[in-house]
């Protein structure tokens, strides 16, 4: 199993006059200590007019900025937002960072979430799938060696060399964020790796590892001509320090994050309130006196505890052949001491024991894929919550109108 680092960039209220240049430069010191570590890849978002939520509306300024402070680990979008950006301006970017990072992109593709995103961009959430798939159709021609046109149902590009071109060929490896579950099986079927925003029991991961292997190896259907990307990987909460209590101690930011989620997400169409007029981390702070035992649930999920209890769970993720856990660290206050601390605990306690059988999960990929082993089909309906059992509950009326 493979493991990488998560970042949203979150900043809670109050804001500081110099917070986001502290949030960014921090950021930046906990990858360049991560890659020092030995972590696998690090997962840049890009969101757009989220405030508290998310401050990352340029990822790919980050990760370049990362590139030249960093030697191993991977620089992965989490996602580039396709629908917010024209192909050729993807295209660019993209390879521009692959170049700058000596080939170490993997590159992330969504769609975004949301109307208060979308709608600033002229696009609707009802067409933001097809928009999606028509870039992925005009964007990938791009990385090939000399000029390429595209005449589809959004854009319509004309005959022009995109350059520079990346350095890994065709391409990097491609992902696609699965922010529903039914992405999942859609992400297979399109032979892109699955970034799954979720956090899952062990149970739905091993549903889930079965429906994307299963869409991939039996009902595989490009979008365009690219090179498959067999991978899955699942997203989780994490922090890690001596002691159980004392990691729910440190990772009061963990159910900011999931309250900032529920708050404005009850649903796919409902605008965020206007600019200013909501303090979430002032909501969240009420939420918690009004639920110690929903705090207390919240904090007993994903991967939160100490060294062992991690190392349990983590056995249970394994055997369902998750190839990626990412962990997601910075979340509303937990401090820059703090998750420092947790990268390295976890990286010189936990992470070796897993690194060490990657070769197996990667033999266990080559027989799914070359039908040695066939997967049974199983039904994951009964794992269709994004959230949890353990997650943050909020009321209809407690969610943002």
């Amino acid at each position: 199993m493979k493991f990488g680092i998560f970042y949203e960039l979150q900043l809670p209220r109050p804001w500081e006059p110099e917070g986001e240049l502290t949030l960014y430069h921090n950021a930046l010191d906990q990858l360049e200590l991560a890659d020092r570590l030995g972590y696998d890849f690090a997962w840049e978002v890009e969101h757009h007019f989220l405030e508290e939520y998310s401050h990352s509306p340029a990822p790919e300024v980050f990760l370049a900025a990362a590139s030249q402070r960093t030697r191993q680990i991977r620089l992965a979008h989490g996602i580039m937002q396709l629908t917010t950006t024209h192909p050729a301006r993807v295209a660019e970017r993209i390879a521009a960072l692959d170049l700058v990072s000596r080939g170490r992109v993997e590159f992330g593709m969504g769609e975004s979430a949301s109307i208060t995103e979308l709608e600033p961009f002229d696009r609707t959430f009802e067409e933001k799938r097809a928009v999606w798939e028509d870039a992925v159709r005009a964007v990938i021609p791009m990385f090939k060696e000399g000029g390429c046109e595209y005449h589809g149902t959004y854009f319509d590009f004309p005959l022009r060399n995109v350059v520079p071109k990346p350095l890994q060929k065709p391409h990097p490896p491609l992902w696609v964020a699965c922010s529903a579950l039914d992405t999942i099986q859609m992400a297979g079927r399109r032979g892109l790796g699955a970034l799954a925003f979720q956090f899952l029991s062990a149970d739905a991961a091993h549903a889930w590892v079965h429906a994307y292997y299963n869409a991939l190896t039996k009902r595989l259907d490009k979008l365009t001509d690219y090179t498959t990307n067999p991978n899955i990987a699942l997203t989780s909460y994490f922090m890690c320090a001596e002691t159980d209590e004392e990691a729910r101690h440190r990772a009061d930011g963990i159910p900011f994050f999931q309250f900032a989620l529920r708050f404005y997400g009850q649903s796919a169409f409902r605008k965020r309130p206007e600019p200013g007029t909501v303090n979430l981390w002032d909501e969240y702070e009420k939420w918690k006196r009004a639920n110690p035992g929903g705090l207390a649930r919240a904090l007993s999920g994903g991967l939160i505890g100490s060294p062992e209890t991690l190392r349990r769970k983590l056995r249970r993720f394994e055997t369902s052949h998750i190839d990626q856990v990412i962990l997601l660290n910075q979340a509303g206050k937990n401090t820059h001491e703090h998750i420092c601390e947790s990268l390295e605990l976890f990286a010189k306690e936990v992470m070796p024991e897993f690194h060490a059988r990657v070769p197996e999960q990667d033999a266990w990929k080559v027989k799914v894929l070359t039908g040695e082993i066939e997967l049974e089909e199983i039904d994951t309906a009964p794992f269709r919550d994004r959230y949890g059992p353990n997650s943050v509950q909020l009321s209809t009326s407690q969610a943002a109108e």
